[in-house]
């Protein structure tokens, strides 16, 4: 399969090195100093493009890999607010092909699972109050993570008592996420369950990007014969 990378940062060095072990071929590199590479035939002949660069560019590097008729596959996350409802247009009505993830790694698709499922457990047990926290190097532009907001959104949708998420609450019907920024962490995502008697907690602790760079090419495999807009529960069927 012919890839392009689109931001080559520390993850796309290792989307590439992943890509290339798994015998794919690396036909163009974007990055901010070479962004009228997107008209190059280079890139037109690219199958896929993984793209994971920052909430401000990714919206702009979607449009112009569908101009060259290349599908994408993209980790980027603080664009859904702004831009989502005309990438699902543009996805659904006009033969565009996304694969986004807010996390690619298998072990967060695994953990998300996990968290659904526990939640619609604890829905039933209202002396649990949940709270949740996230950690990420001091790098990462967003907060909370995409991951975070995912997980969030899956707690509230199971959780009667709580209507929405929120950062620096005590409201009681707003499920608390916290944000820490340190070092070079990969990713560290936590849910709590508190109550007077114990507490359950579940924690996904990225040990490094690997696991992240071999989903997006996971992903990009996947899309490659797939269309419209995809996600990681179209590819894994938890």
């Amino acid at each position: 399969m012919k890839i392009a990378l689109i931001g080559y940062g520390k993850m796309g060095k290792m989307i590439e090195k992943i890509a290339l072990e798994r015998g794919h071929e690396i036909v163009s590199i974007i990055d901010i100093g070479n962004q009228e590479d997107f008209d190059s035939d280079a890139f037109a002949s690219a199958d896929v493009a993984i793209e994971f660069t920052s909430p401000q560019a990714a919206y702009g590097n979607y449009l112009k890999a569908w101009e060259q008729g290349v599908k994408v596959v993209s980790g980027s996350t603080g664009w859904m607010a702004e831009h989502g409802e005309e990438v699902r247009r543009l996805c659904s009505d006009g033969g565009r092909t996304l694969f986004w993830a807010s996390n690619f790694s298998i072990g967060v698709a695994i953990f998300a699972a996990v968290n659904r499922y526990l939640a619609k457990i604890m829905n039933q047990f209202p002396q649990y109050d949940v709270e949740m926290e996230e950690t990420h190097h001091i790098h990462k532009l967003d907060h909370p993570s995409g991951t975070a907001i995912t997980l969030a959104e899956d707690i509230v949708s199971a959780i009667d008592r709580k209507e929405t998420w929120g950062e620096d609450t005590t409201d009681p019907k707003v499920l608390r996420v916290d944000h820490i920024r340190r070092g070079e962490v990969p990713g560290i995502h936590t849910v709590r369950y508190d109550s007077d008697a114990d507490l359950i907690t579940i924690t996904h602790d990225a040990h490094s990007r690997k696991g992240f760079a071999l989903g997006a090419v996971l992903a990009a495999e996947y899309t490659a014969s797939h269309d419209g807009l995809l996600t990681i529960s179209d590819m894994f069927k938890f």
